[in-house]
């Protein structure tokens, strides 16, 4: 594809990076990608990305790098060693690490690029598979400004919300405030929908009324059908979300910060992990409130 836009390499195209990735595509960006799986490249060839055989392959001549993976651990081995993105990116490269992270690892792993002449931004998003789908993600990013003003219009191609919140590890941090208030908004709402039905409440009709009003909120939307149907396939996975919590809670302890509600939630979704649904949406924590009310969760 012949364009002025930067040359794109992308690294991780999970639920959220292949969505995201494609929405690079149709913005008329130059993508090439590298993820473990081979019908995740296969995905992307065929929304017109180009699928490499390694991390070295694909960030060589790339003049942005995106990540998009799953956890601190997977962020280090991608970006270093002698495979990974820093031994072979070009010298001014911008990389941008969308995952949601621990904001030490960011911190470090900027240092870290500076080192080898790369530029780096923290840039976790919220949204979920549907916000990656629809390209209506909030993108919280901590770095540099010239370098967040350098990123703006590839950002805009993902996002709707685009704020610089720091210097690197702010964007990490915005990230695990952001989770845990949708853990706890989650956990208000599963709660909700229980003592509704044991209620004998038309169930869809208080979920819509309440959605009118102050109790509404994305969550209740984005998660309403899950709520109604029982169907939980992962948008957001409860053993990610767990990881989140975990973030948030060492992080707040860190500074000082009490998070009493956040920590029960913390448990909650500890707790349903450990009962074997860590594969599960997030909004899987109504089976949780399903569980201590007595009633039968399917299986």
């Amino acid at each position: 594809m012949s364009t002025n836009l930067p040359k794109v390499a992308w690294i991780g195209l999970g639920i959220m990076g292949s969505p995201m990735a494609e929405n690079l595509i149709k913005a008329g960006y130059d993508v090439t990608g590298y993820t473990l799986e081979a019908e995740k490249l296969e995905r992307l060839a065929a929304a017109g990305g180009t699928a490499a055989g390694s991390i070295a392959e694909a960030v060589r001549d790339a003049d942005v790098i995106v990540t998009m993976v799953p956890a601190s651990p997977q962020v280090e081995a991608v970006a270093y060693g002698e495979d990974g993105i820093l031994a072979h990116a070009k010298r001014g490269a911008l990389l941008i690490d969308t995952s949601s992270i621990t904001p030490q690892t960011s911190i470090d792993l900027a240092k870290a690029a500076a080192d080898k002449g790369v530029r780096v931004l923290d840039a976790p998003v919220s949204g979920g598979e549907a916000g990656a789908i629809e390209a209506v993600l909030s993108i919280m990013v901590g770095g540099e400004r010239a370098d967040f003003d350098a990123a703006k219009p590839l950002l805009d191609a993902l996002g709707t919300t685009v704020v610089l919140c720091g210097p690197h590890g702010a964007g990490q941090t915005v990230k695990a405030a952001n989770q845990l208030i949708v853990a706890v908004n989650i956990q208000a709402c599963a709660e909700a929908v229980v003592f509704l039905e044991k209620s004998g409440v038309d169930l869809s009709a208080a979920l819509e009324v309440l959605g009118g009003g102050l109790a509404g909120s994305t969550v209740l939307a984005r998660k309403k059908a899950n709520f109604l149907n029982r169907e939980f396939a992962p948008g957001f996975r409860i053993d990610l979300h767990h990881k989140d919590m975990g973030i948030v809670t060492d992080a707040a302890r860190t500074v000082g910060a009490a998070l009493p509600v956040g920590s029960v939630v913390a448990n909650l979704v500890a707790s349903l992990r450990a009962q074997g649904d860590g594969g599960l949406d997030h909004s899987a924590l109504l089976r949780g409130v399903e569980r201590l009310s007595g009633l039968p969760v399917k299986d």
